[in-house]
């Protein structure tokens, strides 16, 4: 199998490292020559891939096509491309709908919408696809976790809570900096506030099948540190605020 992604930002690298230290067989992944610097560092890790002249030739030398690029360049690029009739199509595209990229490909090809995330890179993570599909689904499970939901706009819920990743990494490295400035040296600061933060993670995942509540419940004491946390931050209007968010972020998807 041969893999061509048009785009080489982050999450595209991020894919293709996972890619690459997984069990996917593959014969060779050829990438955009879009960002140089992140191109030429895969093909230099990664002796199957090829840096492409440009995206035609992904194209037609490729059986699954991954669009990895911002919705204004794919509304620009993607119907001048000519796909194959039989080709996988899989874009990390947030705001472009399958409907839409029907009719820009305009092509007999299959078309899976997917959310992969940076963790991807190690193997890790969700990655909600739709609509369901069985090649799809076994591929992503090799390098993460694969959620197929059958209905497009039920994926938008998705799209809008993956908006959330940089506002956590913003909360770790707040916390962080709190840390240094009580005098805490910031490698010792960091390496706490990224362990505890994994640990509660790890936790969650273990609890999952639980309602979440009680994990909130069980971490607190009466008048503990916990408690007065998380008493502090509603009366801010901190998880009211983190809804507005996410309502914002799901208005501009939802078009």
């Amino acid at each position: 199998m041969k893999l061509g992604f048009i785009g080489s930002g982050k999450i595209a690298s991020s894919v293709i490292t996972g890619i690459c230290s997984s069990k996917i067989p593959f014969t060779k992944i050829i990438i955009s020559p879009r960002n140089k610097e992140i191109a030429n560092n895969l093909k230099r890790r990664f002796k199957k891939v090829i840096i492409a002249k440009d995206n035609q030739q992904i194209i037609n030398n490729c059986n699954w096509i991954f669009l990895s690029i911002t919705p204004t360049v794919g509304k620009k690029i993607i119907k001048e491309l000519k796909f194959k009739s039989g080709q996988t199509i899989i874009s990390f595209i947030s705001t472009i709908t399958l409907d839409q990229l029907n009719k820009a490909i305009n092509a007999k090809v299959k078309i899976v919408r997917a959310i992969p995330l940076p963790p991807i890179s190690l193997k890790k993570g969700p990655i909600p696809i739709c609509p369901p599909n069985r090649k799809v689904k076994e591929f992503f499970n090799k390098i993460g976790t694969t959620v197929e939901i059958k209905n497009e706009k039920s994926s938008i819920n998705f799209w809008s809570t993956s908006g959330m990743m940089a506002p956590f990494y913003e909360l770790l490295r707040i916390m962080t900096n709190w840390l240094v400035k009580k005098g805490v040296k910031r490698n010792n600061a960091q390496k706490y506030i990224t362990s505890l933060f994994l640990a509660l993670s790890e936790d969650a995942v273990v609890n999952s099948k639980k309602d979440l509540k009680y994990l909130v419940k069980e971490s607190q004491t009466p008048n503990g540190l916990n408690e007065q946390g998380i008493r502090e931050l509603t009366k801010l209007g901190f998880y009211k605020k983190l809804e507005i968010t996410l309502n914002k972020l799901h208005k501009r998807l939802d078009k």
